[in-house]
């Protein structure tokens, strides 16, 4: 009860401090107004069709612009995609699945490469045991990190999901890890440091602030922590390690003071130009079926699906030659990839 009061009074502070710092800005920072201001900027340019790669929450933004404004749309390419008919709740109950797949995949890897891997371990599950066991314990007791900074039980969360973002990241992780287990958390608070835009001189860049911001003005659903504490048993059960992380944060709006829009976006866009949509296997933020979802919802005839069979999160960015050529020669010379293609 104790830290449920503790999270509570965090948030009215963040809340009172977004309203105090940028309250006139509030209402207007939901995604419909971005597509808006994009669409202004398309006739400011004076251009005729607006291009367009977004990846992650920019599929989002990308498809409320196509619903918007469908004649518009130039070329148009959707990059790790998030679910278009997620409201809040499936919508993080889905990352916590993700998120799970790709430490899944992150332990078997370690697994198969058996002596060569620092943790211990034989199994998936055995591996992914060693990582509950040190969060239970640094919820108990942080640990050393980086100057006077100790490496706490949700900034050690944040680290390992940070580093689950991109293939190239396991390597840290691995050590991040093991490091962890001896007592030092240095590598895994500048992990989690990098999710939180924490710059060297302990200053933070406003992007958690802005996706908090959008999220709350875009999504009408405002779940109270009673309300998130119940819903913690499917969360657990969706993925051990990141369940709890995910299901509190159903509350995150709960105490914002401006109110939210949708329950999901539309994105249908009849009548838009072709638009790629890309899908990855292994996201772990925009999981593989909200690509499919997406091209579902953008309509028949607009969204090309192109499925990407890699780890991380969003595809183009992986290095895949396939990927690469599919999203450039659409981009560059209007080439639109064959429906279903699948890269790996």
């Amino acid at each position: 009860m104790e830290e449920e009061r503790t999270l509570s009074d965090a948030q009215k502070r963040y809340a009172k401090g977004c309203q105090r710092d940028a309250g006139a800005a509030l209402p207007h920072v939901g995604t419909e107004n971005a597509a808006r201001d994009m669409d202004l900027m398309r006739q400011v340019l004076g251009d005729e069709k607006l291009h367009y790669f977004g990846i992650s929450y920019g599929t989002e933004l990308g498809g409320v612009y196509a619903h918007m404004f469908p004649k518009n749309v130039g070329r148009a390419v959707f990059d790790g995609v998030v679910d278009p008919d997620a409201g809040v709740e499936d919508g993080a109950l889905g990352q916590a699945k993700g998120f799970q797949l790709a430490l899944d995949n992150f332990a078997q890897d370690c697994v198969d490469r058996g002596d060569q891997c620092a943790l211990p371990g034989s199994s998936v599950a055995e591996i992914e045991a060693g990582i509950t066991n040190l969060l239970t314990a640094l919820d108990k007791q942080p640990i050393a990190g980086i100057g006077d900074r100790k490496l706490t039980q949700t900034q050690a969360t944040n680290g390992i999901a940070q580093a689950l973002y991109s293939k190239e990241f396991w390597p840290y992780l691995e050590q991040g890890l093991d490091a962890a287990d001896g007592g030092d958390g240095a590598l895994l608070l500048s992990l989690s440091d990098s999710m939180n835009g924490r710059g060297e001189n302990g200053s933070y860049s406003n992007i958690q602030a802005a996706n908090t911001a959008i999220n709350c003005v875009d999504f009408k659903e405002r779940y109270t922590l009673g309300q998130a504490k119940e819903r913690l048993g499917q969360f657990r059960e969706a993925s051990p390690v990141f369940g709890d992380f995910m299901g509190w944060a159903l509350a995150s709006c709960s105490q914002w003071p401006v109110p939210g829009g949708w329950e999901h976006p539309d994105v249908s866009a009849p009548g838009s130009a072709p638009i790629v949509v890309v899908g990855n296997t292994g996201d772990p933020a925009t999981p593989y079926e909200g690509a499919r979802s997406m091209v579902n919802a953008l309509g028949k005839g607009v969204g090309v699906e192109v499925t990407y069979e890699g780890e991380g999160h969003g595809a183009y960015n992986s290095g895949n030659k396939c990927v690469k050529k599919a999203v450039d020669d659409y981009l560059l010379v209007g080439k639109v990839p064959a429906s279903a293609t699948v890269c790996k």
